[in-house]
């Protein structure tokens, strides 16, 4: 049941997936904590403590039953959660409870956790932005020759096709899922440290054996699916990971942000639309409205998600000597909630993308406005070859285009060029040709060339590597 009467995070109750929602949650933190302790305490024990394989059972039957309302009314007595969880499964794996935490300090399970749920978290990221990255190759592919206005300045430009455009939205997600891939090939665990990072406490359990010491990080980090360490710490791991982190998901948005807002614009031209449900109301004055309700709430994320790199810039720049704890609040809002908002942000992009309407008549229209003047300079050189003089042409297609261009703003009218040269003598060599040298194809250089090989050399070995994460589907809340 929920209770209306206090605020509700919207990233949890409009946007984000209940798989990242449970990627943040409390339940796989403290069992992470949990697992960390099994793994410290099993590989003390195989080094030599005095811990007993029965303790470490009694570890592993406790590990995924965690006694929260324990651990809640410890943690409002001591003002201090791990050692809150750390009495509350003592008081379940009784035997264990003396050699719990042995050694470590608060950050060995804060810091490991936290980055095995980064680490977890990116997976998801990663899966969906590959998602997004198939269903933009399938648009592009079918699209690759349809022409369409290209825009500079939002001027009409030289002509395009949609394919093509759609392999700019491509190209920068394949630049973001590269950025990904770097993050992930360079995650490493903070590792068994000791409180200010120097193992000192390690060094005295195993009676000054270094060599045991770098051995028990080696299981720890082992035991937790993990091959690399950070091989200095201050008392947390470098709070400049958080910060590496939050820019490449900074970029993700951002290519999301610039996707989003294109759409926008052509749905506005009424060329390519979001998809709009039956039932959806657009606007609850004008109920003839199709509002772009996905794009536009892509864009207000990823506005959020851009801001946030700054604050664990300044996170990061703010750890004094081994560590600061100012940091402690602000992280468990800022990256838990820049992924979340990431996550809503990429369910929203499969959807758009794999559900996008294209007009291809109102496309045909628009070019059909901008074409003839983008055609002159070919016009002028088809009555060059038949003997005209090029100065004088280019003087008179000059005037009629701004004849025509007055038909258009003044007059409100269509643009005539076309008629104006099919009525002027000097053209004549060109009038039984409009028609071919106006074929919106030919302007359109190796567009559609080009998207096929940029997908094939580019996106398809991505997609192929990432081929059973494929096949999802985007969704939108509300």
């Amino acid at each position: 049941m929920s209770d209306n009467s206090v605020y509700a995070n919207p990233l949890i109750t409009r946007y984000a997936s209940r798989e990242m929602a449970e990627a943040f949650s409390d339940e796989k933190r403290f069992k992470l904590w949990r697992k960390l302790w099994i793994a410290l305490a099993e590989s003390e024990m195989e080094l030599g403590l005095n811990i007993t394989k029965e303790q470490v059972a009694e570890l592993k039957k406790y590990a995924d039953d965690v006694n929260f309302d324990v651990a809640e009314k410890y943690e409002r007595e001591v003002r201090h959660d791990v050692m809150a969880h750390v009495k509350a499964y003592g008081d379940q794996a009784k035997s264990a409870r003396p050699i719990i935490h042995l050694g470590a300090t608060s950050c060995y399970v804060d810091c490991n956790s936290e980055l095995i749920m980064y680490r977890d978290a990116l997976k998801i990221i990663k899966k969906k932005l590959v998602n997004v990255m198939d269903k933009l190759k399938n648009f592009a592919l079918k699209y690759k020759d349809l022409p369409t206005l290209g825009f500079t300045h939002l001027q009409p430009a030289q002509l395009t096709t949609v394919g093509k455009r759609a392999t700019l939205w491509l190209q920068d997600l394949e630049m973001d899922y590269l950025n990904l891939e770097n993050l992930e090939n360079t995650f490493k665990l903070r590792g068994v440290k000791g409180t200010t990072g120097t193992q000192a406490s390690f060094l005295e359990l195993f009676n000054g054996d270094s060599k045991k010491v770098k051995e028990l990080e080696k299981k720890v980090v082992a035991k937790m699916g993990c091959d690399k360490v950070y091989g200095v710490t201050g008392q947390t791991y470098p709070r400049k990971f958080d910060y590496n982190m939050l820019c490449v998901l900074s970029q993700i948005a951002q290519s999301a942000y610039k996707f989003s807002n294109d759409i926008r614009i052509l749905q506005n031209m009424k060329e390519i639309e979001e998809p709009f449900e039956k039932s959806q109301i657009g606007s609850s004055a004008m109920a003839y409205k199709r509002n772009p309700m996905r794009c536009e709430r892509m864009g207000s994320l990823a506005r959020y998600v851009i801001t946030l790199p700054m604050n664990t810039a300044i996170t990061a720049s703010t750890q004094w000597f081994e560590r600061s704890l100012d940091d402690s609040a602000n992280r468990r809002i800022v990256i838990a909630q820049a992924f979340l908002a990431l996550d809503g942000i990429l369910n929203i992009y499969m959807n758009v993308s794999e559900n996008l309407v294209v007009y291809e008549k109102v496309i045909a229209k628009h070019i059909a406005a901008e074409l003839p003047f983008m055609a002159s300079e070919n016009i002028i050189m088809e009555c060059v070859k038949a003997g005209g003089d090029r100065q004088d042409l280019h003087e008179q297609i000059r005037v009629m285009s701004m004849q025509a261009g007055k038909n258009v703003k003044e007059n409100g009218g269509e643009n005539n060029l076309i008629e104006l040269i099919k009525a002027n003598p000097m053209f004549a060599a060109v009038h039984s040709k409009l028609g071919e040298i106006l074929d919106a194809k030919k302007f359109t250089g190796r567009a559609g060339e080009q998207t096929v090989e940029f997908i094939e050399a580019e996106i398809m070995p991505i997609l192929d590597k990432n081929s059973s994460d494929l096949g999802l589907q985007g969704s939108v809340k509300v």
